[in-house]
Order: C-alpha cells, then structure tokens, then sequence
C-alpha cells in the first residue's frame, strides 16, 4: 500500500512537470493571468514521452505500470538489471548517462550510499535532453544543488521538481525557493495517513515469522545501504 501512494505521487510530479503546473501556481500566487503566461503555460503531453527511472525497485516497477497506462516508454537503472515488466530497457549504474540521454523525464528514486552522493551533478545534467524535467523522489544527497540550479538557470534542461532535499526542513534562505525552472515541495511524497498502521502490520507479520523461523519481509541490506 506503501509503495502504491509513493508511486502515485511520483507519476503526479510526472504530470505536473509536463503540463507545467508548478509554474503556473506561482503566476497564480502573484495574480498574474496574460495571453503571454497562459501560452507558456500550456506544456506538454506525457503520452509517447520516455520516463527515464534511476532506481527500479518496487516502487520504480510500480511507477513504470502507471505509466506505461499512460502511454509512456520507461526505461531505467537497476543495481541487477534484468527483464522487468513496463520498462523497455534497463540499464546498470554505469549506463546511467544513457538512460538521461534518451530521457524526456527523470525520475530518481535512488537510496542514500556513498556510490550515490552527489550522483547528480554538472556532467550529469549535461547528458540531459535540454527539454527534460529532473524529478527527485529519493533523496536529496543525490543532486549536486549547485548545479542543478545552474543548468535550469542555464537552460541546459527545463527545470525541476523536487520533494528532498539535504537539509529539511529546506532552510528558507535556500537558493531552491526562488531558482528559476525549480519547484520546490515539503517532502509530501512518502508519508501516509495510514503509515504507521501499515508499519505495525508489517511488524506483527515479521513477528510472527521470526519466531516460525521464516524469512522476514522487507529487509534491509546492510551492505548495500538500503
């Protein structure tokens, strides 16, 4: 269930990115309404676009079913990669460069590890498409903020849409809040009104195999990180 709203929420920043709607609230919040901004507005489709997804585990796999409905082609990354259902390539890390290059939205779901700390940075961007939207669902370590401001600055992609950051609350001097191309959002992606239910049926489940000796569910890998 857990899984299912974050991706819900994921494939909504999507959407949003496409059709621009983080800008246009901000017009909205400044009251203002022209034939110029309604035109800029305006944004795009995601049907026939390519979602590039950097980190295909469960909620990745889930995200590429929701939109493959929407007519998407997804492709992304995994740690082991293999056939995957919905995604019509998937690539190593080491591949990630041409995963962005294809890509008319990127979407990063990756964990917190040292391979992934700053992941994201200058080069990185720079193998985007300059029309590609960059969506961060995992976490805020990955992106190298000083260029990601940059290269939405610069033009070199469309912009952002961002739900972590390094430091959150996101201080309010932080440059995100009024960086051009950047939508900024209180990390609504993974709570749940329900989460701690969830938590503690998934805790009575493991429970109840540890103790019949069998394997527990959702678990961690240490040497991984996640």
């Amino acid at each position: 269930m857990l899984d299912a709203s974050v991706a819900d929420c994921a494939m909504g920043l999507v959407i949003m990115a496409g059709r621009r709607f983080g800008q246009g609230l901000r017009l909205a919040r400044d009251s203002q309404w022209s034939e110029v901004n309604h035109n800029q507005m305006l944004g795009r489709d995601v049907h026939g676009k390519t979602l590039g997804i950097l980190g295909l585990g469960v909620i990745g796999q889930e995200v590429a079913r929701l939109a493959a409905a929407f007519g998407m082609r997804v492709i992304g990354t995994k740690r082991r990669p293999g056939e995957m259902a919905n995604v019509a390539q998937v690539f190593p890390a080491e591949r990630t460069n041409e995963v962005l290059a294809q890509s008319d939205f990127v979407l990063l779901l990756l964990p917190a590890t040292k391979e992934t700390d700053n992941f994201i940075n200058a080069e990185r961007l720079a193998a985007m498409k300059p029309s590609a939207w960059l969506i961060n669902f995992g976490r805020g370590h990955t992106i190298v903020d000083a260029d990601l401001i940059a290269a939405a600055k610069d033009k070199k992609i469309a912009g952002a849409v961002l739900d972590v950051f390094r430091q959150e609350p996101l201080p309010s001097d932080h440059p995100f809040w009024k960086a051009e191309g950047i939508v900024v959002l209180p990390h609504i992606g993974g709570p749940h009104p329900q989460r701690d239910k969830f938590v503690a049926r998934l805790f009575v489940e493991n429970l109840g195999r540890f103790l019949d000796g069998k394997p527990l569910k959702e678990i961690v890998d240490r040497a991984a990180g996640y």
